[in-house]
């Protein structure tokens, strides 16, 4: 594809529109004052542009030539004042500080033996200070952020979690058990004549008392006064069932009463 030769003599187009060239601008063509503005640099205040102006001449900021300094940072303030009055009250205020200080340092040295201070060291000073600041802002700025560097995501599950009793302590079962055996041994009975006991049957006791209720208490399935062999095969009994996932047992927390329910649905009586 080859561009189409102007004809030597006429006129260069200022522009070209949907294709067709255009020799000279529109009388009616309107241009804000601010439609183009270019940024070169961008500074956060005064010490930022001296800070830049030192590192840009390669210069040790502990012996600082005011002169060339002084001369560079007025062209950029004179720049400032063109083009946003507004913003050069600062930077003014800054010039006047380093005209002074050069001043200062044109005066002769007095001749006592005291070390005069720098003039310059003020300077030095702030701008160390705003060097080691803007340094941590630029580390600080370098650590992730949410919503520049990663989104945080939220997802949202439409389900009702199932309530889950914590497990029981073996060492809280043990504790009602020793204190089950503690009552028993308190009234204990001697016999004589010897009773057969079934931990089957006392399945289909314990089972019996959970249908009719929700939760029922640990102690509560047992009898201290029938003596300690009825405690020992109820107490199977109960082992037996949590074994075959019969019965529940749960606690809230640690040393807190144990509980006991069936689980599922009623269940019918072990025979």
């Amino acid at each position: 594809m080859t561009e189409a030769k102007i004809p030597v003599g006429e006129a260069l187009p200022v522009a070209k529109v949907y294709g067709q060239a255009m020799l000279e601008m529109p009388e009616d063509l309107y241009i804000p004052p601010d439609a183009l503005e270019v940024f070169l640099e961008q500074f956060e205040g005064p010490l930022d542009l001296l800070l830049y102006l030192i590192r840009k001449e390669n210069i040790s900021v502990l012996d600082i030539p005011m002169a060339k300094l002084t001369e560079q940072y007025l062209v950029y303030v004179e720049m400032m004042r063109t083009n946003q009055l507004e913003l050069a009250a600062e930077y003014l205020l800054m010039a006047a500080m380093m005209i002074e200080i050069k001043s200062r340092m044109l005066l002769p040295r007095p001749s006592s033996p005291d070390i005069e201070e720098d003039p310059r060291a003020e300077l030095v000073r702030r701008l160390m200070e705003y060097e080691q600041m803007k340094f941590a802002a630029q580390q600080l700025n370098e650590l992730p952020q949410a919503g520049r560097d990663f989104t945080v995501v939220q997802v949202l599950f439409e389900r009702e979690a199932a309530m889950r009793l914590p497990d029981v302590d073996v060492d809280d079962l043990k504790l009602a058990w020793l204190g089950l055996l503690q009552r028993a041994s308190i009234n204990q009975h001697h016999k004589i004549t010897r009773e057969q006991l079934s931990v089957r049957s006392h399945m289909s006791r314990i089972l019996r008392i959970l249908q009719s209720k929700e939760y029922v208490e640990f102690a509560q399935l047992f009898k201290p006064e029938e003596g300690l062999p009825v405690l020992v095969v109820s107490f199977l009994a109960v082992l037996e069932l949590a074994k075959e996932t019969l019965i529940e047992v749960s606690q809230e927390q640690a040393y807190a009463p144990i509980y006991v329910k069936l689980r599922g649905s009623p269940l019918a009586a072990v025979q």
